[in-house]
């Protein structure tokens, strides 16, 4: 479960761009007419939700985050974006009409403005436009937009996700770094793992500078680093499908670098 982690300044711009982050207060314009103020949508937001679609497409398991509107002021946002490693940390937001904004500082030198316009919301689904300017040094750098599609999340597999698993990909591609071979993964409750190859019949752990994870809703995002010299950051993620009876199965959308989209699939069985 290994993807190589390139970290460049203007995509790690763009990638922030998505999320509420380093959040403060910001004035926002109520929606424009075309757009009925939605009632209640303080009290409509609460919960967690994940990105499905991009500009109508199905986002790509590498595109996926997952927001927890804790309450009408507070967020958390979890992700593994570029350079950008979070689980559950927790953010200021602000709500004027249909409008949802964060805007503060990523670093010393990179301000950021965000703006979400809820278009529709209700039990299971949000519909939003997407806009954020970041600026370097005061000066515009980046303006984006986007039209967005959240489900709301209802799973928790925080805590059946924990143990030592052993499986392998189920699809012709599993994984940028996967042999097709059997191996382990040993969810711990620090955020760690370990990773088991079998050499001579025996399992041997995966020698890492470190290794992390973390599980909110279905997406098991997880970075590592192998203690060998010259070795890079990888990261990789995942949206859990079930765990049921034992057996955990993963699926992730992905996209060749021709463009063509695949599903990778993998599947485990818990070893007690």
């Amino acid at each position: 479960m290994k993807k190589n982690y390139f970290c460049m300044l203007g995509a790690m711009l763009i990638c922030a761009a998505t999320v509420f982050t380093a959040c403060g207060n910001v004035d926002d314009p109520v929606p424009s007419g075309d757009v009925p103020v939605i009632e209640n949508l303080p009290e409509k937001v609460i919960g967690k939700w994940i990105v499905e679609e991009k500009e109508g497409k199905p986002a790509l398991t590498n595109q996926k985050l997952v927001i927890d509107f804790k309450s009408a002021t507070k967020v958390t946002v979890s992700l593994s974006y570029m350079s950008f490693w979070h689980s559950n940390d927790l953010f200021d937001y602000t709500i004027n009409g249909n409008v949802i904004s964060c805007a503060g500082q990523l670093n010393e030198h990179t301000s950021v403005n965000t703006t979400v316009k809820v278009n529709a919301i209700d039990d299971n689904k949000m519909f939003e436009d997407f806009s954020n300017i970041i600026s370097i040094d005061g000066a515009e750098a980046i303006k984006m937009a986007s039209k967005e599609t959240l489900i709301r999340v209802t799973e928790d597999y925080s805590q059946t996700v924990l143990g030592l698993w052993e499986g392998r990909a189920t699809s012709e591609i599993g994984s940028e770094f996967d042999d097709g071979q059997l191996h382990r993964w040993e969810f711990k409750t620090d955020g760690t793992f370990g990773f088991y190859r079998k050499v001579n019949d025996e399992w041997q752990l995966s020698d890492d500078t470190f290794s992390d994870y973390f599980v909110e809703g279905p997406l098991l995002c997880s970075r590592w680093k192998n203690n060998v010299e010259g070795a890079v950051e990888n990261r990789e993620w995942w949206e859990i499908e079930s765990i049921e009876n034992g057996v955990m199965k993963w699926k992730a959308l992905r996209q060749k670098e021709d463009g063509t989209l695949y599903t990778a699939t993998f599947e485990m069985t818990k070893v007690e």
